[in-house]
């Protein structure tokens, strides 16, 4: 039997190495084929050594909360490579006037589980403040879905939307929290409040269920590896077996006959096959799939995707005031800046940086600034060393400028999003030996991606083997 994987970053990848597994595990011979466009693999994944500064341009970590990644790593062999964010100065900070003023400790997402930080805390107004804790006697009234902004107001006030909830999602899903469904990105939150009405007393709940269970904890709540994260797409194709990989080839066509589907490609070739995994952003499954199945077509080209751009900027430690005492910051739009968030590189992971230097991390562009994507190198690195230059007292340039534009790479869910997937998911239903697997649908990290990838392995595995 033969399976064809369409896209080499990590959701293809993964996609192609659980067939292997399956393939060795249930001793049926799967040929495996995965075509990617570029000449590379890992798609956004891409680590950069650099004069002893280690530059990802991509992703630099991924969330152990969801386990995919992790025992991915560990199947792989990779689990000794991975390390953990520094023990000290775990804050975050957000701007504020102009300012950098840390998260309140105990503060997650949206609302305080310790209240003496939260009421000592410069970043919100004691009107804000008593806005925020009134949320223990507002009524809950879930809804089916609503924009995270909605929910934000409606549970906590304007204050804390503007200050935390959107610079925070900003940062992570480059959007403004007006156009995210809460259920489609957050859902526990919706779940907190059918549950306990309350999320400031849900969350102080977990909080002290998460205490007594910490002694087994292993790693901290992002690990990164130690030599970059390209280590990860890399070490995946190399236990792949030969000539799995086919780079230079772009997919031109995808056709199905006498039960085989045929993949054309832009260099003339043509692939049969079993069974096809497609792991392509959803616009480009879109174009693929509108020949085969116009209704489906439609479905993948309502999901909207956001550019960005990743800058990397090192500078010598003398040359920076601020005690960099933390991980990062973000920029809520109401400072009306152009960096969106910045991470502390060589502060938040070992390896980063000769020593005596510092690598920032910064984030610009999407929904929020689309224009900054069109911006040259030399705009872009201005713009962005003259603002860290205002916001942690940097007294000379840069000694290392790295630009990478990610565009259209970044799935937004709206409201309806949800339902959107779950008609998706029934159109696929009909084609046999197809399935849909990457960011686009049921979450945007790295674990979700490669859990996406292996749910699909294993689906199309287990209707070829039944």
């Amino acid at each position: 039997m033969r399976v064809i994987v369409i896209g080499g970053g990590i959701t293809g990848l993964s996609a192609a190495y659980r067939l292997f597994e399956l393939s060795s595990i249930q001793n049926h011979k799967i040929e495996i084929i995965l075509l990617e466009k570029q000449n590379r693999i890992g798609g956004t994944i891409r680590t950069e050594h650099i004069d002893g500064f280690l530059i990802e341009n991509g992703p630099d970590s991924f969330i152990t909360t969801k386990p995919w990644a992790l025992n991915l790593c560990r199947r792989i062999g990779l689990e000794s490579e991975l390390i953990q964010t520094n023990t000290r100065n775990r804050n975050t900070f957000v701007v504020l006037q102009g300012k950098l003023q840390p998260i309140p400790e105990g503060f997650f997402v949206l609302a305080p589980t310790r209240f003496i930080p939260f009421l000592k805390s410069p970043l919100f107004s004691w009107k804000g403040k008593l806005r925020i804790l009134m949320e223990l006697f507002i009524p809950g009234k879930p809804k089916e879905d609503e924009t995270l902004a909605s929910f934000t107001i409606r549970r906590f006030g304007r204050e804390a939307l503007e200050r935390v909830v959107q610079p925070l999602v900003g940062s992570i899903y480059m959007a403004d929290p007006e156009n995210i469904s809460l259920r489609a990105t957050l859902p526990h939150l919706l779940e907190m409040e059918r549950k306990h009405r309350s999320l400031i007393k849900a969350m102080r709940k977990e909080q002290g269920r998460g205490k007594q269970n910490q002694s087994g904890a292993r790693y901290s709540l992002f690990v990164a590896l130690l030599n970059g994260m390209q280590t990860l797409p890399e070490r995946l194709a190399s236990l792949l077996p030969k000539d799995t990989i086919k780079l230079n080839h772009s997919v031109e066509s995808i056709t199905r006959e006498n039960g085989l589907w045929i993949i054309t490609t832009h260099q003339g070739n043509r692939f049969f096959a079993d069974g096809l995994i497609v792991t392509t952003p959803a616009y480009v499954t879109a174009s693929l799939l509108k020949g085969l199945d116009p209704d489906l077509s439609k479905d993948l080209s309502e999901i909207p995707y956001n550019s960005s751009v990743v800058v990397n900027l090192a500078y010598r430690r003398e040359d920076i005031s601020h005690p960099l005492n933390g991980f990062g910051f973000v920029v809520p739009a109401t400072e009306k800046r152009n960096i969106v968030a910045c991470s502390f590189s060589s502060i938040k992971f070992q390896g980063r940086a000769p020593k005596e230097n510092i690598l920032l991390r910064c984030f610009l562009g999407g929904s929020m600034q689309p224009k900054a994507c069109e911006w040259d190198d030399s705009k872009i690195i201005e713009t962005t060393h003259r603002e860290l230059s205002e916001l942690l007292h940097i007294k000379n340039k840069p000694l290392i400028m790295c630009v990478y534009r990610h565009i259209d790479s970044m799935p937004l869910y709206g409201v309806g999003h949800t339902e959107l997937i779950n008609r998706i998911k029934e159109r696929v239903k009909t084609h046999r030996g197809l399935a849909l697997a990457g960011s686009a649908y049921e979450g945007v990290g790295m674990p979700d991606c490669i859990h996406s990838g292996e749910l699909a392995a294993e689906s199309i595995a287990s209707g070829l083997l039944s």
